[in-house]
């Protein structure tokens, strides 16, 4: 992308797998082709190690600036965009990651079906209870995530013996996958930090180490260090490249989610290195500074002009400052050297619909429908193929696509009323057709269930 694409519903990512499901949260998932391909490349060897298909594993990267990662059922993880700030090396991550791969195995990404709330959070929760424990509830309510509504009896309530088991199962996997422990316990020497920073380790006899949600970091850290240490990979040298691509992908999440005067001081001007020309690139382009933003864009693209993502951030930066027939060259290459990836290609295709000139209609509908092909959770390309339709004339697959978006984000009477739309005009029995029936279906049933809960709630 260049641009990090936000998607309004944190579990987007699962709505093609049971056709039409709603989000379960709402919280901003961040979509990025270089961090979405370095954290799969991160994960993949631990949910091997796990028994687990990579294939079906996700890392999904959320817009919270808190250190949290948590698991929400199935075989996802979700890191918040904080964790990845805060993180020393892309080895600490893998230390978090392969933590919540625990709780996948373990099955405890769900509070029992007791109508508590569905995901379990490490550090935040950790770090939450610990300083209402210590007296401070304003800063333990400050800690946790703002997207985390429940009740504080639910975090409370949460077993110390499955986070324990999270522990073991993560060493367990680093070890399987001949990675380091040395992140997972940096990383939790962090959290010591902040424990120490919230007033947990009081002197306050009324204060119970026992009583809390999960270990105390201090705890775990003795817990998980001699299985660590004892084992053949904990002096395995890290991964040169994911390191070097995990400085890349922290540096440019940093100019784009953090405020742009602490970006500059991150990264002054008299830093040259690709990390810094990448981070100002992105804070320039969020500020408002396009001259600035092309400038950095262009020395990453004369230090490596063969990068897919240094040109699709030259291609972005130039489509988002009104030149959209200029962005097409750069576009075109990085999805040429992405192997065409979906997130870069759908940014190409929206630089043709863009430019408004209908001979670029054709070449938008091929590069759309080939990157939906990949990736069909992907509202923006829903939203620019239904465009091209709609261009071309052809109303039921403008409905059809306009059905899928609605779909993705939750947006069940829109997607109804589209796909029964879309369905008036396919022939009857194609996979469109019958695609656009599975929306409409299961898009019904959704508001039935809306009502009859709405109904539940106001009886109760």
């Amino acid at each position: 992308m260049a641009r990090i694409h936000r998607l309004a519903t944190l579990l987007a990512m699962l709505c093609l797998a049971a056709f039409a499901s709603r989000p379960a949260m709402a919280q901003s998932v961040l979509r990025d082709a270089e961090t979405e391909a370095l954290l799969a490349d991160m994960a993949r060897p631990l949910f091997t190690a796990a028994g687990l298909n990579p294939a079906n594993g996700k890392v999904v990267l959320i817009a919270d600036p808190s250190i949290n990662a948590f698991v929400a059922g199935g075989q996802i993880v979700y890191v918040n965009s904080g964790l990845i700030d805060a993180a020393d090396t892309a080895n600490q991550v893998q230390g978090v990651v392969a933590h919540e791969i625990g709780h996948i195995v373990g099955g405890h990404a769900v509070f029992q079906r007791d109508g508590g709330y569905g995901n379990i959070s490490i550090l935040s929760l950790l770090l939450g209870a610990a300083a209402m424990a210590a007296g401070s509830a304003e800063a333990g309510t400050g800690i946790l995530m703002a997207g985390q509504r429940a009740a504080i009896g639910k975090y409370l309530a949460y077993s110390r013996v499955q986070e324990s088991s999270a522990d073991a199962a993560g060493v367990r996997f680093l070890n399987t996958a001949g990675i380091s422990g040395k992140g997972m316990l940096s990383f939790f020497d962090k959290l010591t930090q902040e424990m120490h920073r919230y007033g947990y380790y009081s002197t306050d006899p009324e204060v119970d180490p026992f009583a809390q949600t999960h270990p105390m970091s201090q705890d775990r850290v003795q817990t998980l260090t001699a299985d660590l240490k004892t084992s053949p990979s904990w002096n395995t040298p890290l991964n040169a490249d994911l390191e070097r691509r995990f400085k890349r992908v922290q540096a440019k999440l940093r100019g784009y989610t953090n405020d742009p005067k602490k970006t500059l001081r991150i990264y002054p001007k008299t830093d040259n290195s690709i990390p810094a020309h990448y981070a100002r690139a992105y804070a320039y382009h969020q500020s408002g500074y396009p001259e600035q933003a092309a400038e950095e864009t262009a020395a990453l693209v004369k230090l490596a002009p063969n990068d897919p993502y240094f040109l699709e951030l030259q291609g972005q930066i130039l489509l988002e400052s009104g030149q959209p027939q200029a962005s097409l060259e750069p576009l075109r290459k990085a999805t040429q050297l992405s192997n065409n990836s979906p997130l870069i290609a759908s940014t190409f295709g929206h630089a043709l619909v863009a430019t408004e000139d209908k001979a670029n209609l054709k070449e938008a509908e091929q590069v759309l429908r080939d990157s939906l092909t990949r990736d069909r959770d992907n509202p923006f390309a829903w939203i620019n193929l239904g465009t091209v339709y709609d261009r071309k004339g052809d109303e039921p697959r403008t409905a059809l696509a306009t059905a899928e978006r609605a779909n993705l984000i939750g947006d069940a009477r829109t997607a109804m009323v589209s796909a029964r739309r879309a369905m008036g005009g396919l022939p009857q029995g194609s996979p469109e057709w019958i695609r656009a029936q599975d929306i409409a279906m299961v898009s019904d049933q959704a508001m039935k269930d809306d009502k009859k809960n709405k109904g539940r709630n106001l009886r109760q």
